[in-house]
């Protein structure tokens, strides 16, 4: 029998000897991956706005006074809560006033003169009866009867146009009242005051004819608080009032809140540069959280067109380009293609494919992250 050489013994000796190190102290460590676990749970079909939403109120009134003045009462700071007819501002109102006493003195001068004119005329109506009665019976003369008449009807006259001053003066007297109620401006419902912008001395300058005097009370009734947001409009027939939304607020991260769609705009927003959108309103389910948040603040609203529940699911930042999915398994990482149902930005429903429990890659964060692949879930 031939013997194996010497240096071809040694050749294979140190060939496995690399082997081996490369195997062991040489050999890579395994990919780390982010993964979730392939699990039942409720997955939604939904939309959200395109650009940041806003809350706003229903009932929101930025009021003035109707003349202008020096304010001599503001009785409320903000943030405090008024009800609807509190008074919000007092301007100096001693002219407007005096206008009132004036009116009301000539009111009664008015009063006065009309009761006496038409005494008068009473007695004239009495006088022509007697004058005409004495005619008839042949001892007055058909001359006074006439100056009796005429009389009469002066005096008529007479009460007449001193209950015309009266109504005159009357008039006057609401209109000097109602110039007086303009100095103040009360609340026209309950709510917050939002903003107050003027203090106490400071004048309110009139404004032209035509041009109303910038506010200077911003009151707001948290109860109608809502969201605006804007819906692309590829998805305008998708979305109707009534649907469930859920909704998140800009000062309140991390949290979310149920509440349903109220309308959905009937015309498409044509805004230069900007998609065009469907602006959609949504109402917060609880009024207490729709009552803590300001109007202003920023706001999404995503509208939930339907649901699954007790469905296989798994996040949608682990689907690849044509539905593929990686799989960790043993140590290695294999693909496979699922056929999914619902979907949103979170989560994708699954219907074959995949078995509940399964760990599938959630982020693929190099090239080295592919199909055959050592990996172990990150930590």
């Amino acid at each position: 029998m031939r013997r194996i050489p010497r240096w071809l013994v040694l050749v294979v000796l140190a060939a496995a000897v690399v082997i081996a190190i490369r195997m062991t102290v040489l050999r890579p460590d395994p990919l780390r991956v982010e993964t979730a676990r392939v699990e039942r749970g409720t997955v939604e079909e939904s939309v959200t706005n395109t650009r940041a939403g806003t809350i706003k109120a229903r009932l929101r009134a930025k009021l003035s006074p109707q003349l202008g003045g020096r304010v001599v009462e503001l009785p409320f700071r903000e943030g405090e809560t008024v009800r609807a007819g509190d008074l919000l501002l007092r301007l100096d109102d001693s002219v407007p006033r005096a206008h009132v006493r004036l009116a009301a003195e000539d009111q009664r001068v008015a009063d006065a003169r009309a009761s006496e004119a038409c005494l008068a005329a009473e007695l004239a109506e009495r006088e022509w009866r007697r004058g005409s009665a004495l005619e008839a019976d042949g001892i007055s003369s058909r001359q006074l009867v006439d100056t009796l008449e005429t009389e009469r009807d002066r005096s008529r006259a007479g009460c007449q146009a001193a209950r015309a001053a009266q109504d005159q003066a009357r008039a006057r007297l609401r209109l000097a009242e109602a110039e007086l109620a303009l100095t103040e401006v009360r609340a026209p419902f309950a709510g917050v005051l939002a903003e107050r912008g003027t203090e106490v001395g400071e004048w309110i300058t009139p404004a032209p004819p035509g041009v109303p005097i910038p506010p200077v009370l911003d009151v707001i009734d948290p109860g109608s608080v809502y969201v605006s947001a804007p819906i692309d409009e590829i998805d305008a027939e998708r979305v109707r009032a009534g649907l469930e939304v859920r909704i998140t607020v800009d000062s309140r991260p991390g949290e979310s809140f149920p509440g349903r769609l109220t309308r959905v705009a009937p015309f498409v927003l044509d805004v230069l540069e900007q998609n065009r959108t469907v602006e959609v309103e949504a109402d917060f389910g609880d009024p207490a959280v729709a009552g803590s948040v300001l109007p202003g603040t920023s706001a999404d609203v995503e509208v939930i067109l339907s649901k699954a529940e007790g469905v296989v699911r798994i996040p949608s930042s682990a689907i690849g380009e044509g539905n593929r999915i990686l799989v960790l398994g043993d140590g290695r990482l294999a693909e496979r293609v699922i056929v999914p149902g619902l979907r949103n930005w979170r989560f994708t429903e699954v219907r074959e494919g995949l078995d509940e429990g399964e760990l599938v890659v959630t982020a693929r964060g190099s090239t080295e992250v592919k199909a055959g692949a050592r990996a172990e879930q990150a930590p």
